[in-house]
């Protein structure tokens, strides 16, 4: 196996933006799910199959799986057009639960363009 290929121990900073990226992927599914069950749902609750596709990223960025973080890099930017859309069109807690969507959006793209960079970085380094 070339060296480049092998595999390495994460840098602190490589654990720092996974646990972050997972961290922040895990709040949102539940912060989406909460919303449209319980906290401020509309219409039959079927807004909460939003959450379907971010269901395997947890399990995909803490196992450092490159793909994953990319994917999810480009996907999560829909999460920050639906938060920006319903905080500006609803009103009382629906408004403040968009605004939290749009922060952990906002947390899980820098989490994982962090986690992209920092490896591409050590992979061009070797």
């Amino acid at each position: 196996m070339s060296p480049a290929l092998e595999r390495t121990e994460p840098t602190a900073a490589e654990k720092l933006s996974r646990n972050l990226a997972v961290a922040s992927v895990t709040a949102l599914i539940l912060l989406c799910l909460a919303w449209e069950l319980w906290l401020a749902p509309t219409g039959r609750g079927t807004l909460a199959l939003k959450v379907l596709p971010l269901l395997p990223a947890p399990l995909g960025l803490w196992r450092y799986r490159m793909y994953t973080y990319r994917w999810v890099a480009l996907f999560v930017w829909l999460y920050v057009l639906e938060g920006l859309v319903r905080s500006t069109s609803e009103g009382g807690l629906g408004q403040w639960l968009a605004l939290g969507e749009v922060v952990l959006s906002t947390v899980v793209f820098t989490a994982c363009t962090a986690q992209i960079r920092q490896r591409l970085a050590a992979a061009k380094a070797a």
